[in-house]
């Protein structure tokens, strides 16, 4: 075909070789076979290289220039000398390894994070406690120490690659001939070969064993409180860095106490006499048996409150409170002894009670009567 060089990369023909360079990169960008199927993406690829191929020569675009016409440069693989580490450079992945060839993979890994959960009391979070925490997982192989190899042996470079952990391999296309890079079948891209593996941990570096790590456990924690341990997950391959341990909590409910933010609370039954005359109590807490003083004439759901028995915030010293709520216990049912001596108080208190003698009136008898006499 008969195209005109410049127009197929859209610069004029007084364009430096660097607008000519970065014309035909913008255009491989979007044709590339390996970036675009499309059969006639591949061929406009194809003239726009040869285009590139000419105008990017001093003396092969002069000859073009003077006359020479479309296809003085010849097509890339042709053996007109093409470059293609330009194309490499931008489709590196595409092209296989290119990108991947600066040097062997290690063959350390490292570990994989272990997630424990371990229940708590409500006293816990107050003070704060330690736990043992146990779990399987890897752990660095005694016999090898992490370098995979039977004792008194080592790795020995791999002849295959000479030790760089990647091979070339040659496969034609619409190109031409492409060179690109692939791991290494034999030492599996690390650059090295163990001959002799070590037979305590199959070649890994590591085994499988039971640990047990104590976690401290600040106070103030609250349910789902994830505490992080570096370092004390799973070994990593070939003595890699372990990864982590993360101890998820998870608080018991308590018989007596409810958390409220940084404050306990609890609500204790008081009689009605003692609510009535008030009355000095003793009562458990996480500090100790403590007296709750009562006042006379307290009413149902009162709170009295113990300064500094509370909870004590992650990362502060002060504690919360502790909150006693009061229910007053009004008893439901009376013996006859108990209803006369609350009749008597109710009556000297001036207090109008429902109960009546056998052929006494109401109150609302004596109304009728009055209303009657209006």
């Amino acid at each position: 075909m008969n195209d005109d060089y410049y127009d197929l990369l859209g610069v004029s023909r007084e364009a430096s070789t660097e607008e000519i360079k970065k014309a035909y990169r913008k255009l491989a960008r979007t044709l590339h076979p390996d970036v675009n199927p499309d059969p006639e993406a591949a061929e406009k690829f194809k003239r726009v290289s040869q285009a590139y191929e000419t105008l990017s020569h001093a003396d092969k675009r002069r000859q073009y220039d003077m006359g020479g016409g479309p296809g003085m440069g010849g097509f890339p693989g042709g053996g007109g000398g093409f470059d293609f580490n330009d194309i490499f450079d931008m489709f590196a992945g595409a092209s296989g390894m290119r990108g991947r060839s600066q040097g062997p993979v290690p063959r350390q890994r490292r570990g994989g994070d272990v997630l424990r959960r371990v229940k708590i009391d409500l006293r816990d979070v107050v003070f704060g406690t330690e736990e043992e925490v146990s779990f399987r997982t890897a752990v660095l192989c005694e016999r090898c120490t992490g370098s995979c190899c039977e004792p008194g042996t080592s790795p020995t470079r791999c002849t295959a690659c000479n030790g760089s952990g990647h091979v070339q391999r040659v496969a034609q296309s619409l190109l031409g001939q492409m060179v690109t890079m692939a791991p290494c079948p034999t030492c599996e891209g690390h650059g090295d070969v163990i001959e002799s593996p070590c037979t305590g941990c199959s070649g890994h570096g590591r085994t499988v064993s039971e640990r047990t790590v104590t976690v401290r456990i600040p106070s103030g924690v609250e349910n789902g409180t994830r505490i992080q341990l570096r370092g004390e997950g799973e070994t990593g391959e070939a003595g890699g860095p372990s990864g982590d341990l993360f101890v998820e909590l998870a608080v018991r409910d308590h018989e007596m106490f409810d958390r409220d933010g940084d404050d306990l609370v609890t609500t204790i039954a008081v009689p009605m006499t003692t609510a009535a005359l008030g009355t000095t109590i003793p009562m458990d807490t996480f500090d100790g048996e403590q007296e709750l003083d009562i006042r006379p004439g307290v009413q149902p759901g009162e709170e009295i409150t113990l300064k500094g028995l509370g909870v004590t915030p992650l990362r502060r010293e002060r504690r919360g409170d502790l909150r006693v709520v009061l229910d007053v216990d009004v008893p439901t049912s009376l013996s006859e002894e108990e209803r006369e001596l609350l009749e008597q108080f109710a009556a000297l208190r001036g207090d109008e009670t429902t109960r009546r003698s056998k052929g006494q009136r109401g109150p609302f008898a004596k109304l009728r009567e009055r209303l009657r006499d209006l």
